[in-house]
């Protein structure tokens, strides 16, 4: 959740207003060094900051819904004050995260995840929480305090350790602050349990998110093996599953205090608002299917090589051999100079032999330089460039040939072709008797690991299968 935030903050917040404050939440004093008018102001400052970085999903009627739950959970919390803005970006990652001031944001991706409206009030409520405990400034504050040099609002998302996360800190620049830790998740955790049971919602439904987060953690820690990287970790600090912490068991369990005697679930409300949810890219990022990355806007497609992985970046497509020791890297340079082959030979020095050759009829080159491949193919202006490398010369001349024929794969997509690609969505149907998620799998778009992601999206992993006359999630 929010230990997804790292604040870069401008000269702009000095150090005038040095000092300490009553907490909203503990009523106790807190060392921070700006104003309440301030910290909006800041917050309406960086909300156009995260705009630039993420788009906003749109699907207006699904951003009024979660917006409804979002303002009637903040009119029972510690800042009610507070003009709250609630705002679905489109994104695939498994992501919410706050600004002070009110502002909340949650991704497309984790919604997929959830299975209940009171589930998604516990995401929405945890990150008021950060909010109403101004977290965000108590962090800010203590680094001033510290002299970290600090140039401009940032929000990056520790989760992923990909492009996008270092080319928005290059852009940004600054120091890097470190995520929330658990005293301030568990304290998230509390506020927002109470805020659920305040609006009469389960304030249960607080530890079965973190457990869906959890659950995400498992898995990509077998995708992270398949991948040869470092898996992901998605709830600030905490080690063990929710069912055995016992500090998160105790501070979502005080909100039990609260008088519930109906809680509201809307299992079936939320279901029916979030059928047809964009899954994965969408198209204006360019799709994978199968081995093939298409680009509707593009107009373009590429194949890669059979049974490597591909991760479509926002800034590149990289393809990863099955034993993760070669990998091909699709970029594109919007300006580029010179003839395909004059292209080529600046990137893989001037004594490269370099092959002028047509692709798909258009103007390309094609060479190598130690364990380096590189392709460039010119269209409408740009210069798509494949370049391809292994850990060994030996490992790069036996998937040279997979490579080469990935660069030759290259085409211009037709008009029907371009209108054919759409995003993959969330479908409901009601499980039948039989029905299993082996059978649905074998049938699905997710390729090898579909059956354990139709469970997590089901809140069924690691083991569950549907019962009979369950509303089920299937991606099409």
């Amino acid at each position: 959740m929010a230990r997804l935030l790292s604040f870069l903050f401008t000269s702009t917040f000095a150090l005038a207003l040095a000092g300490c404050a009553q907490n909203p939440v503990s009523g106790k004093q807190d060392f921070v060094m700006m104003s309440e008018a301030q910290e909006i102001s800041m917050g309406r400052s960086a909300d156009a900051e995260v705009r630039k970085q993420y788009s906003v999903y749109q699907n207006p009627a699904l951003q009024s819904y979660v917006n409804g739950v979002g303002q009637a959970l903040a009119q029972h919390s510690h800042r009610s004050n507070l003009n709250y803005h609630f705002t679905v970006v489109d994104s695939p990652e498994i992501n919410a995260f706050a600004l002070p001031g009110g502002y909340v944001y949650i991704t497309r991706g984790i919604m997929a995840y959830l299975n209940s409206e009171a589930e998604l009030a516990a995401v929405l409520g945890h990150e008021i929480g950060h909010v109403t405990a101004r977290h965000g400034v108590r962090q800010q504050s203590a680094a001033q305090a510290t002299n970290i040099g600090i140039s401009l609002v940032s929000i990056l998302v520790p989760e992923l350790n990909n492009q996008s996360f270092h080319d928005a800190s290059n852009l940004l620049g600054g120091a890097l602050l470190s995520g929330y830790g658990r005293e301030h998740e568990l304290e998230s955790d509390r506020l927002g349990a109470q805020y659920l049971a305040r609006t009469q919602y389960d304030p249960q439904a607080m530890i079965r998110v973190v457990g869906v987060l959890k659950n995400q953690e498992l898995f990509d820690a077998e995708i992270a093996k398949q991948e040869g990287r470092e898996p992901r970790r998605y709830h600030g600090t905490f080690a063990t599953h929710p069912d055995n912490d016992t500090r998160l068991q105790q501070v979502v369990g005080e909100a039990g205090n609260l008088t519930i005697a109906n809680p509201m679930e809307k299992r079936e409300e939320y279901l029916r608002q979030t059928e047809g949810l964009i899954f994965g890219d969408n198209v204006a990022e360019g799709v994978v299917r199968e081995q093939r990355f298409l680009h509707k806007e593009l107009g373009i497609t590429i194949t890669f090589p059979s049974g490597w992985n591909i991760k479509n970046l926002p800034a590149e497509v990289v393809a990863l051999s099955p034993q993760n020791d070669a990998a091909l890297q699709f970029k594109i340079d919007a300006k580029p100079s010179g003839t395909a082959v004059e292209y080529a030979r600046r990137l893989l020095g001037q004594n490269t032999i370099i092959e002028a050759l047509k692709i798909d009829g258009l103007q390309a080159a094609l060479g190598s330089n130690n364990n380096r491949l590189l392709g460039v193919i010119y269209y409408e202006g740009k210069a798509f460039l494949l370049q391809g490398g292994a850990k060994t010369p030996q490992l790069f001349a036996a998937q040279r040939g997979a490579m080469e024929a990935s660069v030759r794969s290259f085409r211009v997509l037709s008009a029907q072709e371009r209108a054919a690609i759409k995003p993959l969505t969330l479908r409901l149907i009601q499980a039948a008797a039989g029905d299993s998620y082996t059978k649905f799998a074998a049938r699905s778009p997710l390729g090898r690991n579909a059956e354990q992601y139709l469970r997590l999206l089901n809140a069924q992993y690691p083991q569950g299968e549907p019962v009979p006359g369950q509303t089920i999630k299937l991606v099409e």
